[in-house]
């Protein structure tokens, strides 16, 4: 069994949730921008799946199976909003939900991160 190693995996994370909050912020700039197309960044499961690492699922709607790649790519536009008449297709709304969502996401990133260092250090003073 191949040793799991979380510090580059967290590295990782906090690498593609600063690529996500980047384009989300390029999104919000350009609300306004005529012919504007909002982008995102595929899921973080692509990185996942990069590195090897198999989650254990112990229902099999917990996780699935894809082809991903980490790339930003063009959304389709929202339902709720739409294309606007200037042919942009950012959703504020949207948009804010996101930046919260990559927040959330840094947030237990680095409480994580936090926790096993210290539980590293721990063992290691004794």
């Amino acid at each position: 069994m191949q040793p799991i190693q979380f510090f580059e995996l967290a590295s990782r994370q906090a690498e593609w949730l600063s690529v996500r909050q980047s384009v989300v912020a390029g999104n919000i700039a350009n609300a306004n921008t005529p012919g504007y197309r909002a982008k995102d960044v595929s899921p973080f499961q692509s990185v996942l799946e990069n590195t090897g690492i198999r989650m254990a699922a112990t229902n099999p709607m917990h996780f699935t199976e894809g082809s991903l790649s980490s790339e930003i790519t063009e959304v389709e536009p929202n339902k709720d909003v739409g294309e606007q008449i200037s042919g942009n297709t950012v959703g504020l709304a949207e948009e804010l939900m996101k930046q919260g969502q990559v927040k959330r996401e840094f947030e237990l990133n680095a409480g994580l991160v936090k926790v096993y260092h210290r539980m590293m250090l721990m063992t290691v003073r004794k």
